[in-house]
């Protein structure tokens, strides 16, 4: 192979790569503006898009914010709604992100926006340090358990790139992360506005000794972050075409939720416990020899068992815990207030099921981690720890060990509006 042709398979390999951040922080922080940045100078922005924003722009700047805020009431009033996602790539990696409000009330949004997330950018205003909706995102960061942590102080143009202040708005962030559970911190001094420290470094900072945002982006390494350990496949979909072509094919269709499943493994299929080998894997493009998250596959058993959706496919001596009880962290989304003894269904993996809130432990200050004992409910994007009966078992892994099998939705059977997302802790 020439060294071109190698080159381009690497480069091919890499573009496989896709980090999925979230951008965090208070209000008029700049996350929108910084998104736009990142997309304007990784040239990801069309001549139509930026002249369109050029038009809609007010002041003596273009509004590189405009990218993702787009509906007319953010556009009013300078704010960020809904959450945003905008796609765009190096030649070392694709990226997806999503643009999360600021505002408190908009919290199950940013909680919507980072659960996928490998990692999270909190922005701070140099001007105005750290605020209540930067360590509460913080927090929401570690309680959804994103790897990788980025604070961008944003505006240093503002305090004439002051080292004082930004060494002051490091050390007080890693004061609160300590608090917190950050396996990477990163702190990084930008100015959106300006495209300082975004893309490359700037001459603004010679005191900053890292490098700029995008290049840690693009070197942050999140493959270890993946369980490769625990086998999880959730079926979703039984697919028997009964055709002349595949007349006795019979395969179970889900999306790896973590470890690595071939042909020839020995697993397991809850909640029945029959066991199992693997005859083969099919992909959208044939067989396969080895399926690991978050590929979707068809996978085929050897042996004829009875096995539907919600079922769980997984290693006989790593099995998850199949259990009808959940103690789980529980964001509340909705304007009714969660109370024990409320009736509600639970989404987890691809399992559906009824549940009964048995018990609210505590609710939570996202502001200074204080555990109220004696709240009776929670209210609009309250977080509390709550005990949860189901009326069939779920097969369950704590959320600090496995993403996938440790988080579940609640639903309102009466509206089919989801109502909170569940983190399940350790019992």
């Amino acid at each position: 192979m020439s060294a071109l042709a190698q080159a381009a398979a690497e480069l091919a390999t890499a573009r496989k790569d896709i980090l999925r951040i979230a951008t965090a922080g208070s209000v008029d922080d700049g996350k929108s503006t910084l998104i736009g940045r990142l997309l304007y100078d990784s040239k990801a922005v069309f001549e139509d898009q930026y002249a369109a924003i050029e038009r809609a722009s007010r002041g003596d700047h273009v509004d590189l914010s405009l990218l993702t805020d787009g509906l007319r009431a953010e556009r009013e009033q300078g704010i960020t709604i809904d959450v945003a996602y905008r796609y765009f790539s190096t030649p070392r990696r694709t990226f997806i992100l999503a643009d999360t409000p600021g505002h408190v009330q908009y919290t199950r949004n940013m909680v919507t926006g980072a659960s996928t997330a490998d990692l999270a950018i909190v922005l701070v205003d140099a001007r105005k340090g750290m605020l209540e909706q930067s360590r509460r995102h913080a927090f929401l960061a570690s309680l959804l358990r994103v790897p990788h942590l980025v604070v961008a102080v944003n505006k240093m143009d503002l305090v004439d790139w002051s080292e004082e202040v930004y060494e002051g708005i490091r050390e007080e962030f890693a004061a609160f992360a300590t608090k917190l559970e950050v396996p990477d911190l990163t702190v990084v001094p930008i100015s959106a506005l300006q495209g300082d420290n975004v893309v490359t470094r700037s001459a603004n900072t010679p005191w900053y000794e890292g490098t700029s945002l995008l290049h840690h982006l693009e070197h942050v390494h999140v493959a270890s972050d993946r369980n490769l350990v625990d086998t999880r496949f959730p079926v979703q979909y039984v697919i028997r075409p009964q055709t002349d072509e595949f007349r006795d094919y019979r395969g179970y269709a889900g999306r790896v939720g973590s470890g690595v499943l071939r042909p020839g493994d020995e697993v397991q299929v809850l909640p029945s416990g029959l066991t199992t080998t693997i005859a083969a894997i099919d992909g959208p493009d044939g067989p396969l020899d080895a399926a690991f998250a978050p590929m979707s596959v068809t996978v085929r058993l050897t042996d004829d068992l009875d096995v539907s959706r919600g079922d769980m496919i997984c290693r006989p001596h790593n099995a998850p815990t199949v259990t009808q009880d959940l103690d789980a962290m529980v964001c509340w989304m909705a304007d009714t207030p969660l109370v024990p003894r409320m009736r509600l269904a639970v989404k987890h993996t691809t399992r559906s099921v009824r549940a009964v809130v048995k018990d609210l432990q505590y609710r939570l200050d996202v502001n200074t981690l204080h555990r109220d004992t004696t709240a009776d409910g929670l209210g609009l994007n309250d977080i509390g720890r709550v005990t949860l009966r189901t009326t069939q078992p779920l097969f369950v892994d704590d959320y600090h060990r496995n993403r996938v099998t440790g988080r579940f939705i609640l639903i309102d059977e009466a509206t089919n509006a989801t109502v909170g997302a569940g983190m399940l802790t350790p019992s």
